[in-house]
């Protein structure tokens, strides 16, 4: 969160994160090198810029593979999160390793010859008809295109001023891309590759990245049908449950009859109830706590007032507050989120109306 914009936020934590990326991305790429030519030499000898081309373009796809399985990961055991606080980074470097291997592929394969090589790319090969000869570079052109776009708008510039929910629809993108590049391995890498380990490879990641998306949904719809979902007077309360059942400077997250989320903290002997959706990416507020009397999102630690839903000046962030009272020792919440904003008044955790 910041009032003004700079080019990265550094801070030792995301130093830390990314030199261990670009460690990791080293050492991955030096065996891959090293592996490959030990194992194609002599007359099954692979040329060194092939070697480099695949070595990077199965660097990016492993890339890819551990952002799309951090968020549910975070979702299923919140020692994750701290991998989720930088995966804007993780992905502008995949994007950045995608790049060199697209570079790389398209300087060897169409670089020596009378044409433009990027026309060259376009159209050297137009047979969209046939399985066995598709012109598979032009998916992986669009996955790299996507990864692009999410690249050059990861800064919070954007997520500030394309709206928080246009920003997410766009990023929501790399399932797109995903796809793109599993039929641009199917159909070019894997096809050249007589033997099973590739696809085998493949095939593991794609039920690893699904597997771990459909536990967190299932998580998530027990969470929801498990709590809060006792609602009085006419549909406009919900039932949370007895005060001491909420912990201290944490939340109790209950659904509300169309869906919302909602975030029922109990902190200093006060009950507030929030949005669960963080203003700045959508993050789940309710399995954030109360630090120095404000709310601090567990993802990158956006923080807002428990009675107001304003972030602390001189930040200017608002997420929308509910109205939450006391009845027969049995905290409700009203289903109707007010403006972000509202200040409501906190209902006192040890009496209520009776």
């Amino acid at each position: 969160m910041s009032t003004g914009y700079v080019a990265v936020q550094w801070s030792r934590h995301k130093r830390l994160y990314d030199a261990s990326v670009a460690i990791g991305i080293a050492i991955y790429l030096g065996a891959f090198v090293g592996v490959s030519k030990a194992f194609w030499a002599g007359e099954h000898g692979i040329s060194d810029e092939v070697i480099l081309i695949r070595a990077l373009g199965s660097c990016a796809i492993v890339l890819l593979h551990i952002i799309l399985c951090i968020g549910p990961l975070a979702r299923l055991d919140p020692r994750f999160i701290p991998i989720l606080y930088n995966r804007r980074h993780l992905g502008v470097i995949t994007f950045l390793v995608a790049l060199a291997h697209a570079t790389v592929a398209v300087g060897y394969y169409h670089g020596f010859g009378v044409l433009n090589p990027f026309r060259s790319l376009l159209t050297s090969n137009t047979n969209f008809s046939s399985l066995r000869a598709f012109p598979f570079e032009i998916l992986g052109l669009l996955a790299l295109l996507i990864m692009f776009l999410m690249a050059a708008t990861s800064h919070d510039f954007w997520l500030k001023n394309l709206s928080a929910s246009t920003w997410k629809r766009l990023h929501m993108l790399v399932y797109f891309a995903y796809g793109l590049l599993i039929g641009h391995v199917a159909l070019g890498a894997l096809q050249a590759d007589r033997g099973s380990i590739g696809p085998a490879l493949m095939f593991s990641g794609l039920c690893i990245v699904s597997g771990l998306h459909i536990a967190a949904g299932l998580k998530e719809y027990r969470k929801d049908r498990g709590a809060g979902t006792l609602v009085v007077d006419a549909g406009e309360w919900v039932d949370v449950g007895a005060p001491d059942e909420i912990p201290t400077d944490r939340a109790r997250t209950v659904c509300a009859p169309k869906g919302e989320r909602i975030a029922v903290f109990r902190s200093a002997g006060s009950i507030s109830a929030v949005t669960n959706i963080c203003a700045h990416q959508g993050g789940p507020i309710g399995e954030g706590k109360v630090i120095d009397g404000c709310i601090t999102c567990p993802w990158h630690g956006w923080q807002y007032r428990p009675q107001d839903g304003c972030s602390p000046p001189p930040f200017k962030e608002k997420i929308a507050t509910y109205q939450v009272r006391i009845v027969g020792g049995r905290v409700q919440v009203n289903a109707r989120p007010l403006p972000p904003g509202t200040p409501t008044t906190p209902a006192l955790a040890s009496g209520g109306l009776s």
